[in-house]
């Protein structure tokens, strides 16, 4: 499959991808469409990520973004893709959303673009990127099919990344936040799926050992900044703007008590996980090489901010429960 050419390459179906994980109905997979409605919002308000974040990936994944082939699958507006790109990734963009991967072909022209799913790559077995990455992401996919998928088009040695910004629960204001949302939101969930990310890499029984990392990092952005990043949350723009509204004006006069100059500084636990995929491996005696990883259940692919600080520490300690994923 070529993917040379900044441009959709493949046409994508009309529903959802059907994954085995029967958790994924049909309240996940509109929730899942909801971002194209608000893409343009998203590109704006959305955060970035910090340099820590990429010098982690480098540490766990034991190798240099620098000239590095990189697939950005569920890349959305190209947030990350333009971040690893000035790290000097070599980056292949995957979207399945028209509208945000429109914003990403705006942002990024000479990125190339797949529209396509995470679950089913339209990549060879020899693909051999060097890392696969999905940035507040993942969690949209089934696992037992994207994982399989991600190392069958990883070289031997490469690495799956997956990370996620989401609101410090340390942080006072933030844990209060989410709190009041949580009342308000029939749609609302916890962010357990970025923090079991490694049990459930491991579950999965690939023989796979992922390493894990919290960075804590802020950004002070204007106050109607923060509220359009909240208006872009799935849970949000499922809703529509006109249901949203009265909790944004809510969490306008709530944050004005904290923050009466109109500046706020949010503050993020960014939540890593790093798997490195299987050395080479010996040849058998006939000269085939075995495959360890299949498409798993999918025979053919789906048709087509600045930082202000950032610190490290290991994972928050404590199991805490494994929600439905969704991407914030």
């Amino acid at each position: 499959m070529p993917h040379g050419t900044p441009q959709d390459q493949l046409p994508l179906p009309a529903g959802p991808p059907q994954p085995a994980d029967p958790s994924w109905g049909p309240a996940q997979a509109t929730l899942a469409r909801s971002f194209d409605a608000v893409a343009a919002q998203y590109a704006a308000a959305r955060p970035g990520y910090p340099p820590a974040l990429f010098d982690a990936i480098e540490e766990l994944a034991g190798q240099s973004l620098t000239g590095a082939r990189v697939l950005d699958v569920g890349a959305g507006t190209g947030i990350a893709t333009g971040l690893l790109t000035g790290r000097g990734a070599r980056v292949t963009a995957v979207e399945p959303g028209a509208a945000m991967a429109a914003e990403l072909r705006a942002a990024h022209p000479a990125t190339p673009l797949v529209r396509a799913l995470g679950d089913g790559l339209p990549f060879p077995d020899d693909a051999g990127f060097d890392l696969v990455g999905y940035a507040q992401a993942w969690h949209w996919t089934d696992p037992a099919r994207s994982v399989p998928e991600a190392m069958r088009v990883l070289r031997p040695g490469g690495a799956l990344a997956l990370w996620w910004n989401i609101p410090d629960p340390d942080v006072g204001w933030a844990a209060e936040q989410e709190a009041r949302i949580a009342r308000r939101l029939p749609e609302y969930h916890d962010h357990g799926v970025s923090q079991e990310t490694p049990d459930l890499i491991r579950d999965l029984g690939l023989g796979l050992d992922p390493a894990s990392r919290v960075l804590h990092w802020t950004r002070r952005v204007p106050l109607d900044t923060h509220l359009a990043m909240l208006g872009s949350r799935s849970y949000f723009s499922a809703i529509g703007p006109a249901a949203a509204a009265p909790v944004l004006a809510d969490e306008r006069s709530a944050l004005l008590d904290v923050f009466p100059d109109g500046v706020v500084e949010e503050a993020y636990a960014l939540d890593l996980t790093v798997t490195s995929g299987p050395p080479p491996r010996r040849r058998r005696r006939n000269g085939g090489m075995p495959r360890q990883y299949a498409c798993s259940g999918l025979s053919t692919p789906a048709p087509a901010s600045p930082c202000r600080t950032a610190t490290h520490r290991t994972a928050r300690s404590g199991p805490r429960p494994c929600a439905p994923g969704r991407r914030r």
